[in-house]
């Protein structure tokens, strides 16, 4: 318990009954807990099932030291314009951490009751290559897993795990991965297999045949929880709430409905989508909302904004996210059906300029080198097949270039949080380091690298000679 003026502080407790774990959760972060877990939440509330949700940590022990003792429930603030709602989400059953206890979540992730394992791992935690969205069979974890018969990636949890429930006869869970990765149940499900046959022809066999690995689509704007955060949730609830989460509104969920047996709880009661395809969506939203938000980061950061709402707040940037929306990220899109890009790019607009929400640009420009491939890459590389220039995205990944040599601007220091952060940095301090970026092939494929190489060197030159607002005004 906490202090509050000389006077103890409960902990938040359980105030409604557990409910059996139906779904095991690879990554639990604050996206999930204020997104899937949500949602889960109320589908449970609307229709009922066993669809408790056991969070597991791969790394680190901070989330199950949190969580442990408030029973795995925290409160989650809807933050809006015009007001804000408070909920206690109670779906988490509890926390395991991989790390200390491979064997106790893969028994868990085995166990008959359960019959989904959703992932939040970010881009890198699929130990796979960007550019190609094959496992990087030389990744040191998956080295490890290859070694050993208790792993320490998410794919080797996931094959471990389908091995035990092989061998005892029972049906595999569907993967259902929440990460913001174009066509991302296909990129688990490649990863898994490809693990799967270096550990066991036959149990890829199996995985491939019986299965299921929907896509999906995730869309909230979930700012990382900061101290102050956790001090004004104890001054608003009067209880000590070491883990809550703070979002905006807004909220999606698109997913192919394809589970295992079917078994899934009643996610359309509660307003998520379930679709037979949620490519057009995947795309529409890494490349409108994610891209954006990536250029914003970069762009923004160097520009001296600390969030993206301070990014909307300057003319420059709000203009320049608009023309990227506008003249070079919707014309490489083809819409969901019923969906109308231009309005999807008003309501993004409006949700960025919240100030409320305070999404910091560091917090989006980490793990560039993972994102940037699905977020920028891929529509720089349809518009350039069409011979549609995209000054704006240049400047993005121009930015980029800059950002992880780890000194801004004006030279001071920036913390780069990146998989490939050292060699980002040699790379991006050596005397070519537009070519030596794109030399990167787990970033940049050849035949990309050669096609932006000219502009990119014009952009990077441009932000070095005057800044990152006026080029972006030359720009428009």
């Amino acid at each position: 318990m906490s202090m509050e003026a000389g006077l103890p502080v409960e902990r938040l407790t359980r105030s409604a009954p557990a409910v059996p774990v139906g779904i095991v959760h690879l990554g639990l972060g604050a996206f999930f807990r204020a997104h899937g877990a949500v949602y889960i939440e109320e589908a449970m509330s609307a229709s009922g099932g066993d669809w408790g949700i056991l969070g597991v940590s791969l790394q680190s022990s901070t989330m199950r030291d949190q969580l442990a003792p408030q029973g795995g429930t925290y409160m989650a603030l809807e933050l809006g314009p015009e007001g804000e709602t408070l909920r206690h989400v109670q779906s988490v059953q509890d926390v395991l951490v991989a790390r200390e206890n491979p064997s106790a979540v893969l028994e868990a992730m085995a166990d008959p009751g359960v019959r989904i394992v959703s992932l939040t791992v970010t881009e890198k935690g699929y130990c796979h290559e960007p550019s190609t969205g094959r496992l990087n069979m030389a990744h040191p974890d998956i080295v490890q897993d290859l070694a050993s018969d208790l792993p320490v990636s998410a794919p080797g949890f996931l094959v471990r795990a389908l091995a035990l429930r092989k061998a005892r006869g029972l049906a595999p869970f569907t993967v259902l991965t929440c990460d913001n990765l174009p066509n991302n149940g296909q990129v688990v499900r490649g990863v898994v297999l490809d693990l799967a046959r270096a550990v066991d022809p036959t149990l890829a066999a199996w995985i491939e045949a019986e299965g299921k690995f929907p896509s999906t689509m995730v869309d909230r704007i979930v700012p990382a929880t900061k101290p102050e955060d956790v001090a004004r949730m104890e001054a608003l609830i009067g209880a000590q709430d070491a883990a809550p989460v703070f979002h905006e509104p807004f909220r999606q969920w698109v997913v192919e409905d394809d589970f295992v047996g079917g078994a899934r709880p009643d996610l359309g009661a509660v307003g998520v989508q379930l679709v037979r395809d949620v490519t057009e969506y995947e795309h529409m939203k890494l490349r409108m909302l994610n891209g954006t938000h990536s250029a914003l980061a970069y762009l923004g950061y160097l520009s001296g904004h600390e969030t993206i709402a301070d990014c909307m707040a300057d003319p420059v940037l709000d203009s320049f996210v608009q023309r990227l929306w506008s003249q070079e990220i919707i014309p490489a899109l083809t819409p969901p059906e019923g969906v109308a890009l231009a309005d999807y790019a008003k309501a993004l607009h409006a949700r960025y300029a919240n100030p409320a929400i305070r999404h910091r640009t560091w917090q989006i420009a980490m793990d560039g080198s993972q994102k940037l491939p699905q977020r920028i890459l891929g529509t720089l590389e349809t518009n350039l097949a069409k011979g549609r220039p995209c000054p704006g995205l240049m400047l993005a990944v121009a930015a980029w270039m800059i950002y992880v040599r780890g000194t801004d601007l004006a030279g001071q220091p920036i913390e780069v949080k990146d998989p490939l952060a050292p060699a980002l940095r040699a790379a991006a301090t050596s005397p070519d380091p537009v070519g030596a970026l794109l030399s990167m092939r787990s970033v940049f494929p050849q035949r990309l690298a050669e096609t932006l190489e000219a502009p990119l060197r014009k952009a990077y030159a441009a932000l070095l000679e005057h800044g990152a607002r006026p080029t972006m005004q030359a720009a428009a």
